[in-house]
């Protein structure tokens, strides 16, 4: 069976290569997980699970993603944008009485959470999946934000 981190991965390569739907099934268990399209809007994806009885061992069916080929010419880049992968408030700390979880000048590597970002009366954990410093905070505590919004720019 999937646990939640297997299937936030999933969610993370879903909007990492665009992907609208993904459909997975290990044996009796089933994961459908789909977002809407841009044009209907922007909202976090949909995940469904169905299973007909337990399965221990097994591992998830493989998901074909589209390669992306390096650019020989590309430039060297001075910052990377953390964006928000879905719609909902950002906060910069885990309550209102802790410090934010980074700021200018925090050191982040790819399991560093960088904020919350609450949907439909959920909080997701935000990560930056990258290594580097912040160089910039670009939104403000409880500010509604947009899916692919930059929140962070950091230096690699």
């Amino acid at each position: 069976m999937l646990d939640i981190d297997r299937i936030r991965e999933l969610v993370d390569m879903m909007v990492a290569n665009d992907l609208v739907e993904i459909s997975l099934r290990d044996g009796d268990v089933e994961v459908n997980l789909r977002r809407p399209t841009a044009s209907v809007g922007d909202v976090a994806p949909v995940v469904t699970t169905r299973a007909a009885s337990p399965n221990p061992a097994g591992e998830a069916g493989a998901v074909a993603l589209p390669a992306e080929a390096p650019a020989a010419d590309e430039p060297e880049v001075d910052h990377v944008e953390i964006k928000s992968p879905m719609v909902g408030t950002f906060y910069a700390a885990p309550d209102p009485d802790s410090p934010p979880f980074v700021q200018l000048g925090s050191t982040v590597n790819p399991s560093t959470v960088v904020c919350i970002v609450e949907a439909m009366k959920v909080f997701n954990e935000i990560k930056a999946e990258l290594s580097g410093t912040i160089q910039k905070v670009l939104v403000k505590n409880e500010e509604p934000i947009e899916y692919g919004q930059p929140l962070f720019l950091v230096r690699p």
